[in-house]
């Protein structure tokens, strides 16, 4: 039997929009910023090993969300990688080779 658009079903525990139902991400600590809490820490665009982190396999640059640096130290790292990049120590993309 259908339900009309005037009955409605009553809602139960599982329905409420608690740090548990679907489409939720339990939550997670704070991303500091490696940077700013290690001052001897430092960008090189010379450095491609240190680039590595920032940099996805598909030759992209990661996110701040994703690497929890400040807005500040992530442009610091956006320029050192595209410095990288013109001098070919980093490379644009990715090669695939395949059908």
């Amino acid at each position: 039997m259908a339900m009309d658009s005037k009955e409605r079903r009553p809602k139960s525990a599982s329905d409420s929009r608690g740090p548990d139902a679907p489409g939720r991400r339990p939550y997670q600590k704070k991303k500091v910023c490696r940077f700013c809490s290690e001052p001897e820490l430092t960008m090189d665009y010379k450095d491609a090993k240190a680039l590595r982190p920032f940099v996805t396999e598909k030759g992209r640059i990661v996110p701040r969300r994703i690497t929890g640096a400040c807005a500040k130290h992530q442009r610091m790292v956006a320029t050192a990688i595209k410095r990288a990049r013109n001098v070919a120590i980093v490379p644009f993309t990715t090669t695939f080779i395949g059908g």
